[in-house]
């Protein structure tokens, strides 16, 4: 088995957010990796990585950071595989890490998720795939349908809470 997600964080502290994107990839049975890179203080580490994704068999790159952030834009300016942020909540609510990556410079481009949203991450790269695979894309559209029927089942759930006033 050979991987074909990378997701990358700038250090394991960032764990408890980006690994909503490998269980996610994990449920749906799609081989990933998870390593812990920095921009900063491992650039040289970084520049092999993205380097070499391709050639590795990487489809899709999910790199999470917080507070500056550069890490996924130095992944994708390295790269052509498409690299997906995930801004990370250290400092300032995270509005540091979501400007810092969603600002990229003309022809670096980096798919951006909200902050702290690996499990989207994970979504979005399994959805980029699929455009070129049937059976990871009824993957997906099983994965939408369980989104429908978990709201369906709260209305149903609804219906049993009672109010004085409620009139449905």
């Amino acid at each position: 088995m050979k991987a074909v997600v990378s997701i990358i964080m700038g250090s394991t502290s960032d764990l408890k957010v980006m690994e909503k994107a490998a269980a996610f990839l994990n449920d749906l049975e799609i081989p990933f990796e998870i390593n812990a890179l920095s921009a900063h203080r491992t650039p040289g580490e970084v520049e092999v990585f993205a380097k070499n994704a391709e050639a590795n068999g990487i489809k899709v790159i999910i790199a999470g950071a917080g507070m500056a952030a550069h890490l996924p834009g130095v992944i994708a300016s390295m790269t052509t595989v498409p690299v997906i942020g995930v801004p990370i909540n250290a400092t300032l609510d995270g509005m540091d890490a979501l400007l810092a990556i969603v600002q990229m410079p003309p022809g670096i481009p980096v798919a951006t998720v909200g902050i702290n949203g690996a499990l989207n991450a994970g979504i979005l790269a399994v959805q980029m795939m699929a455009t070129g695979d049937a059976k990871m894309m009824e993957k997906i559209h099983e994965h939408k349908k369980t989104l429908k029927q978990k709201i369906v089942k709260a209305n149903e759930d609804l219906k049993a809470v009672d109010y004085k006033f409620k009139v449905n």
